[in-house]
């Protein structure tokens, strides 16, 4: 089963950058989708933001199970 959600621990990752980076990533992201749940965001709303492949992108985070 495939994954729909990023967290920022897989954005550090992909990203190369710190934790807190990522998690002010995951913060900023949720604020420009108007998110106000505690619910994690999707891959999709990650590439969006970020201007990343899609396909490739979520190709890399469900083969690191």
């Amino acid at each position: 089963m495939n994954r729909f959600c990023i967290y920022p621990k897989e954005i550090s990752i992909i990203l190369g950058k710190s934790n807190s980076y990522s998690s002010n990533l995951v913060r900023t992201i949720k604020a420009v989708n108007l998110i106000t749940s505690p619910r994690p965001i999707t891959i999709k709303e990650f590439c969006d933001y970020m201007d990343l492949p899609y396909t490739e992108v979520c190709a890399m985070i469900n083969s690191s199970k």
